[in-house]
């Protein structure tokens, strides 16, 4: 466990600390194999260890070239065990990026998960790496300082050119540090709901160490990094939703009003979905929450169940880029959200290995991935009605371009609002959102 000694339980078993990193190590081979998602993996771990495997994967998931340029100096010879680089990096992540870990922890107790999975073998040589990398941490940390910006702050060479022609150096660099800094959990207010004033009471009563949000103090209250969220009083009730502000944006320039029939058309896991039914619900109005993916609809009916707003919301499995109106329903919608797969070059912080899916091939597929979702889904809108198209991305193309595009091929729509968010701005994550309404 964190800033402990590595101890052994009943029978010589390993203690928690230890099977934690084997499960890290575990999960950060199959990543680097097979290109598994981490967040899915890490939902096999039993809950009392997900906490601290989260802390290791995403920590070293999001440093890995900094960490593989870090280790470099120290290697005699390339690891030749299944788990060996992978220790080697987690150890790294430990003694470079993690200060709350204690120094004996960090080498012992990786080179105890190593030798639960690949044996005695790898050990020696694991252990005499990650212990000069220990004895030279200042030098390294030093050396690290002055590489290159897409080095130091872990980024593909790719992202941070265009950051830079687009933003600018500093901003450039601001948005790489924003990506490595852990993501604390973010409680949001609801309509209807208790306040942000009454939840921050509430919790502090409940001996939480809340804060405002320095950014949308009036709707976000910002959670202890490591909290269980799911403790927090009224969380079994739906008193909140747990999301970060930029998600806000969207749903603001969608201005859905009660009694209102409205399309959430990528809706999994379901955190817009919450705050449109919160508006509507009691009203008369409706949502269908669709998505594509048959194996999300479930944890959305979880979410939306939660909050009582299975009364408000229909869920339905659907494609946007095909999806007609008598798959949901037959009735033109008032409102349609367009939350579409995107890069996700806004959200690093929260989504570790997404730096690492970035290339340009993928970002022309997903353009024309979200080019179709739009084009279909305006389909659908009801005269006088409003459709947002909003992403997560920080790229042009993903965004103003797929927006201007679509205009210029349907001069009788216009751009009624837009809105974009730029990491570190008002403390939020990236997001881009466009409100387009059909003319006459």
């Amino acid at each position: 466990m964190r800033g402990t000694k590595p101890s052994e339980g009943a029978a010589g078993a390993p203690d928690a600390g230890t099977r934690t990193r084997a499960d890290a190590l575990r999960i950060l081979k199959r990543w680097s194999d097979e290109g598994d998602f981490p967040d899915r993996m890490l939902g096999e771990i039993p809950s009392a260890r997900r906490g601290f495997a989260m802390d290791l994967v995403y920590t070293t998931v999001r440093n890995v070239r900094a960490l593989d340029f870090a280790l470099k100096p120290f290697l005699s010879r390339e690891p030749e065990h299944p788990h060996a680089y992978a220790a080697l990096l987690l150890g790294a992540a430990q003694i470079l990026k993690m200060p709350d870990v204690a120094e004996h922890a960090a080498v012992f107790a990786t080179v105890e998960a190593l030798k639960l999975l690949d044996g005695p073998r790898p050990c020696g040589f694991a252990n005499g790496v990650l212990r000069n990398l220990l004895r030279n941490r200042g030098v390294a940390l030093e050396t690290l300082a002055a590489a290159p910006l897409a080095v130091r702050e872990s980024h593909p060479d790719a992202q941070v050119a265009r950051w830079t022609e687009r933003f600018g150096a500093e901003r450039a660099e601001a948005i790489c540090r924003w990506d490595n800094e852990p993501a604390s959990p973010v409680v949001l207010s609801l309509p209807r709901r208790p306040t942000a004033p009454q939840l921050m009471a509430a919790f502090l009563s409940a001996g939480v160490e809340a804060r405002r949000h320095p950014g949308v103090p009036e709707r976000a209250i910002v959670i202890p990094h490591g909290s269980h969220v799911d403790r927090l009083p009224g969380f079994d009730e739906g008193a909140f939703s747990i999301q970060d502000p930029a998600t806000l944006e969207a749903v603001r320039l969608l201005d859905v009003r009660p009694g209102q029939h409205v399309l959430d058309a990528c809706a999994a896991p379901g955190g817009k979905s919450v705050q449109i039914a919160a508006v509507l619900e009691g009203t008369g109005g409706s949502l269908v929450s669709m998505d594509c993916w048959r194996d999300r609809l479930e944890p959305l009916r979880d979410n939306l169940r939660r909050f009582g707003f299975d009364r408000v919301a229909r869920v339905v499995l659907g494609d946007a880029k095909r999806v007609r109106p008598a798959d949901v329903g037959g009735e033109p919608f008032d409102r349609i959200l367009a939350d579409v797969p995107c890069s996700n070059t806004g959200v690093q912080r929260r989504r570790a290995d997404a730096r690492w899916r970035f290339d340009p091939a993928r970002l022309a597929t997903l353009v024309s991935v979200q080019e179709a979702i739009l084009e279909n889904l305006s389909r659908l809108l009801a005269p006088g009605g409003r459709l947002v198209y909003s992403t997560c991305s920080l790229e042009a193309e993903e965004n103003d371009g797929v927006v201007a595009g679509f205009l210029a091929r349907h001069p009788d729509w216009r751009l009624a609002e837009r809105a974009a968010l730029v990491p570190p701005d008002r403390a939020c994550d990236g997001a881009f959102a466009a409100a387009l309404e059909k003319s006459g």
